[in-house]
């Protein structure tokens, strides 16, 4: 999926526009047990109900294209014959009212999700009457002609705020108001079946996680029993690993420049040109950097070696997902050196002495704790020399 078909998606999660007539739950203690089912239709809700309900199933459309929102692609075999796959088509196919498939979905989440609170199994069908788009990008509404039949669910931890003192119009008075049982965000969640290019797509769903370090691979394996995605922050860490143990001692401060420069370049070309797929790159892209940057050949083999022996041979990956473009750190056991990517040319490191530095070029003000501090006036050669 890419993002105008996510968006288009997210647009339809809204009171006057969802096609979701039901929504349904399951509620968990800390010990994985069930508290409380339940079946709400939306047509008896308040507004502000509906729109709370909406919000926590929009919220597993949300996040990064690749970090937060993972493609999930399902083997043939699993389309033909898979129990998971079938166990969500029996789901999608009753519209969530055959209850016997509903509670082995409870059953099977709470087999593989286990969190420190309660929380809340919230699932609902929708049914998405898909506009002709014409050439100028514009929807048709009388050209529809396909319906996107869907499931979107959303797990959300159920956390108990905090007395505090409150007003009660009761009694006319503040007084200590106990905590009320509040449901969170959504940790996690998924979409099914994809909306791939805005036609239904039975061999992949998408899955929502909030956090980008923790890949939910039991949940992944239960519900689609498929091969867990690496997670972005998993797949950042372990480029970083590869280029530094693989370029040894030309891993230099001058090599991360340049890989960092060229890379956050293709992302920023990429958002400009408004391409809706989203910008994966192969090996060999970073390889002909390191090539640029004087890179040794037994460096770069090793380099080619160690990368497709951690991310898969001939596997794209995001740019998005292996640096930060957003910003350049220099860090040493004591110090912590934050640059903003466009200036990361600033910094240097030498070896003086014997002693090795790290050199900041201050071209403006430098303040301390907040206090502006003056420079030292160079010393001349000559009164250097006399004394």
């Amino acid at each position: 999926m890419i993002e105008k078909e996510i968006a288009e998606l997210r647009r339809q999660l809204r009171p006057d526009r969802t096609g979701i007539a039901k929504v349904y739950g399951c509620y968990v203690n800390e010990n994985r047990t069930i508290v409380s089912t339940f079946e709400q239709s939306l047509g008896l809700t308040t507004q502000e109900e509906t729109e709370a309900y909406l919000s926590l199933l929009k919220k597993s459309l949300s996040g990064t294209l690749g970090k937060n929102l993972r493609d999930i692609a399902f083997r043939n075999e699993q389309v033909m014959n898979g129990e998971e796959h079938a166990l969500l088509m029996k789901l999608r196919s009753s519209a969530l009212e055959d209850s016997d498939a509903l509670q082995t979905f409870y059953n099977k989440v709470i087999s593989c999700v286990s969190f420190d609170e309660n929380y809340l199994i919230l699932i609902a069908h929708s049914a998405y009457d898909v506009p002709y788009r014409g050439r100028d990008d514009l929807d048709l509404e009388d050209g529809s002609d396909d319906v996107f039949s869907h499931l979107i669910c959303s797990i959300c931890p159920v956390k108990k705020s905090k007395p505090g003192l409150g007003y009660d119009y009761q009694q006319q008075a503040f007084c200590t108001i106990s905590g009320d049982w509040l449901v969170s965000p959504p940790q996690l969640g998924f979409l099914f079946p994809a909306f791939d290019d805005r036609r239904t797509n039975l061999y992949n769903a998408l899955c929502y996680t909030k956090s980008t370090d923790d890949a939910h691979e039991a949940f992944i394996d239960t519900i689609f029993h498929t091969a867990v995605p690496q997670p972005a922050a998993e797949q950042k860490r372990t480029f970083e690993s590869v280029l530094s143990r693989s370029l040894e001692n030309e891993c230099s401060m001058e090599v991360v420049q340049t890989v960092h420069e060229q890379l956050s370049d293709m992302i920023q070309m990429h958002k400009e040109s408004k391409v809706p797929e989203p910008l994966l790159i192969h090996r060999s892209a970073v390889e002909e950097v390191l090539e640029d940057c004087g890179v040794s050949e037994e460096h770069l083999d090793a380099f080619n070696e160690q990368f497709d022996a951690a991310f898969g041979e001939d596997m794209p990956v995001s740019p998005r997902n292996i640096i930060d473009n957003r910003r350049f750190e220099v860090k040493s056991s004591n110090v912590t050196i934050q640059v903003k990517p466009e200036a990361r040319d600033l910094v240097q490191t030498r070896t003086i002495d014997g002693i090795r530095y790290i050199l900041i070029r201050a071209e403006d003000d430098v303040e301390v704790n907040g206090v502006s501090i003056q420079f030292d006036e160079p010393v001349a050669a000559g009164m250097a020399s006399e004394e």
